[in-house]
């Protein structure tokens, strides 16, 4: 029999939230997915140069060849084509969409707002902060950041399918707030399938209607209709988008489960019109009992894996460096400190001979003699492979070398 468990850890610690926010994790979570929230530099005691500053979008867009989509530009609500900022990558580079810096002079010069997309992906400080904020909160976050030159609105009124701080990082901007058109929306209903009704309810008072400079942050639920205008100078924010796993997430997993069960895939008879709701009916109230069976039998243990695995598919754990993860297997000694990874999400299972440590789209399958090492390895507290127990000496290090080339373990 296989028994398994999911595990998450985050040994680089880091008090993500209260960046975002200067209500504690249970203050915030009475905010969660409910009500707007603004929280002023003040409050918060810092700025946020340290993620993100002027200088970072310059080597961003000049240096570090980003093509879209991790880039965008917009100018007075509408996206621009994608040509109008990128060209060809030159000499050895086979692309057509390589960021064009003097392309984003130009765009910006005229009023156009730039978006830097994905950058928990792309700045290392960000990378750090995005992945110990979805450690904290327990969702997937992504980050982007928006340069918009002064007086000038990047985006119409719209609202996000994902809740969102915005940190205000340099300039001021004009923020107005409206109450969502639709609550709670799901990924495939996006404010333009509602503009009319969005454009509408922004024509109303406002929730909040305020300027944010630098050190500020303001929370949004998704669904929560905003718009936003640089005053004065070029402002500079990041959105910090959080993808929550919802209760409609949970139902797409048990359906995607009950296609096991025999009576939910059987065929609807033939020689009869379907289309007419008094045949149809009497099958679907067999569906729906059908259905309220499995449901009322389905384990969460199964439900549990699933959103587990669809975690770690959208969080990112701390990066590795692939060089010098083989070095530090090479020289690994005794007494050299080691930790997990961190924010690495893995599940463990094993069997009468192997344990076996699954992470995303691979596996490393262990010996049962490696259990009782294993738990101090996954604990994430700092050890040395002498102290890894029930192992001798020499099955110390290499269990200490396969884990570093594996990725699950790093230098302390």
């Amino acid at each position: 029999m296989t028994t398994s468990h999911d595990s998450k850890h985050d040994s680089t610690g880091g008090a993500a939230l209260a960046r975002c926010t200067a209500r504690t994790l249970t203050e915030f979570a009475e905010y969660w997915g409910r009500q707007a929230l603004l929280s002023r530099a003040s409050e918060l005691g810092g700025t946020f140069d340290d993620l993100l500053d002027t200088a970072a979008v310059d080597e961003l867009v000049s240096r570090r060849g980003l093509r879209t989509p991790f880039l965008r530009m917009a100018k007075e609500g509408s996206v621009l084509p994608a040509k109008q900022f990128t060209r060809g990558g030159g000499a050895g580079a086979g692309i057509t969409d390589q960021v064009a810096d003097d392309k984003v002079l130009g765009q910006l010069a005229d009023g156009a707002t730039l978006v830097l997309q994905g950058l928990h992906r792309t700045w290392p400080p960000l990378v750090r902060f995005g992945a110990n904020l979805a450690a904290e909160l327990g969702h997937p976050v992504q980050i982007n950041a928006y340069i918009t030159p002064s007086q000038n609105r990047g985006f119409a009124p719209h609202y996000d399918v994902h809740d969102v701080f915005v940190l205000q990082v340099s300039g001021r901007k004009h923020w107005r707030i409206h109450p969502p058109v639709v609550r709670d929306p799901l990924e495939n209903q996006n404010w333009e399938k509602f503009r009319d009704e969005v454009a509408a309810q922004a024509e109303g008072a406002p929730l909040i209607d305020c300027v944010l400079e630098p050190g500020d942050a303001l929370y949004l639920p998704r669904g929560t209709i905003h718009a936003a205008e640089a005053l004065g100078e070029t402002s500079i924010h990041l959105t910090v988008g959080i993808h929550p796993i919802t209760r409609y997430q949970l139902v797409r997993n048990l359906l995607d489960r009950a296609q096991h069960d025999d009576a939910l895939r059987e065929s609807l008879p033939v020689g009869v019109d379907l289309g007419d709701p008094a045949v149809l009916g009497p099958h679907l109230t067999a569906t729906i009992d059908a259905l309220r069976g499995y449901l009322e039998q389905a384990g969460v243990d199964e439900l549990a894996r699933d959103v587990a695995d669809r975690l770690a598919a959208q969080t990112r754990p701390e990066p590795i460096a692939p060089l010098a993860q083989l070095a530090a297997a090479d020289a690994v000694q005794a007494d050299t400190a080691l930790r997990l990874r961190g924010a690495l999400r893995f599940r463990t299972s094993e069997d009468a001979e192997r344990i076996e440590i699954t992470m995303l789209d691979r596996s490393l399958s262990l010996p049962l003699t490696a259990a009782p090492a294993l738990k101090t390895v996954l604990s994430g507290e700092v050890f040395t492979p002498a102290e890894l127990p029930e192992l001798d000496a020499d099955e110390q290090l290499v269990l200490a070398r396969r884990l570093l080339r594996g990725g699950v373990l790093v230098p302390a």
